[in-house]
């Protein structure tokens, strides 16, 4: 019997996600979104190119949530896109009001899935849906982590000029202008990526300036792309992410995936959802894995948790 995928939010990440999953033979689909015959007319035009893809998996798409009974795992896309010259956190009031009804939704009509949320300001609306719901911690998880490192990566490969396969750069932290790059931990295969640095530029303090530039652009990597599209924020990228985490979690592959999971007193954090290494599987997120952070490290993360939190008591005044 093939697994149930339900995707909440029928837009661009929603639309990528649907064809994704059909094409990898990840499990069915159910595309959910409020919008009479839009999720319909996405999954029928992507159901038709089966013959072609060679997959052979339902994929339906629905106005009620009635449809995602019996769902493995749900994916929550749902909210307003960022617009050039927003924040993450000036979402807030909007799609915490969608989070609500979503959370809602879910929990009634799919108690037992494992939840997926990419939703924007991530870690909050991450938050919001575990506590609407009330489903168990670890089955409610945020995808940030992995598409921050992804970027960080791929700056770092193209400033190398080597495969990005080969880079691991993780980013800690929420999913906003305060996520922390780990530099110490960078690397190519083992291989330290500001020791390469300093090799190409035959200098220390050059090395120094060029992975403060890649820093600083992972941060703004969101904003870059709302900024050149005008009309929308990144999809390409973010549903290739949580494709990464569907699969790790329906396959129980036991990947370490840096993404938004809750603390209870991993890197001294207690009670929120923020951006660290998981082992993710066929339980949601399995274990927190801790890194020895220096001083410099643990105050930027600090910071950001901070940040964080910040924007969690605001959701909380709002009357969420």
């Amino acid at each position: 019997m093939r697994r149930k995928i339900a995707i909440i939010g029928g837009g661009q990440i929603g639309g990528v996600l649907a064809q994704l999953i059909a094409q990898k033979q990840l499990g069915d689909i159910v595309l959910f979104d409020i919008v009479e015959d839009m999720p319909q007319g996405k999954t029928l035009d992507i159901a038709e190119a089966s013959r072609i893809d060679g997959f052979d998996v339902c994929v339906k798409g629905t106005n009620s949530y009635q449809d995602i009974a019996g769902s493995d795992l749900v994916i929550v896309t749902a909210g307003l896109p960022r617009k050039p010259g927003m924040s993450r956190d000036d979402l807030l009031t909007t799609n915490a009001k969608i989070m609500k009804s979503v959370a809602e939704g879910v929990r009634d009509n799919a108690p037992d899935a494992i939840v997926i949320v990419i939703s924007n300001p991530l870690d909050v609306m991450v938050t919001l849906f575990q506590k609407v719901s009330g489903f168990p911690h670890h089955r409610v998880v945020g995808q940030a982590g992995v598409l921050d490192s992804s970027r960080f990566a791929t700056f770092i490969a193209w400033e190398l000029g080597l495969s990005v396969k080969d880079i691991n750069a993780p980013v800690l932290g929420g999913h906003g202008d305060t996520m922390v790059p780990l530099l110490r931990y960078a690397n190519v295969n083992g291989l330290p990526v500001m020791e390469l640095l300093e090799r190409k530029y035959a200098s220390a303090e050059k090395a120094k300036e060029v992975m403060t530039a890649m820093v600083e652009r992972t941060k703004a990597a969101g904003g870059e792309v709302v900024k050149l599209l005008k009309t929308g924020s990144a999809f390409y990228s973010p549903a290739s992410a949580v494709i990464a985490m569907t699969k790790a979690i329906l396959n129980d592959e036991k990947r370490v995936l840096t993404c938004s999971a809750y603390l209870n007193g991993e890197f001294s954090v207690s009670g929120y959802y923020v951006g660290v290494p998981a082992v993710l599987g066929a339980k949601g997120v399995e274990k927190v894995l801790e890194l020895n952070l220096d001083e410099t490290e643990q105050a930027l993360f600090d910071n950001s948790v901070n940040a964080v939190k910040k924007v969690v008591a605001e959701m909380e005044t709002l009357g969420f």
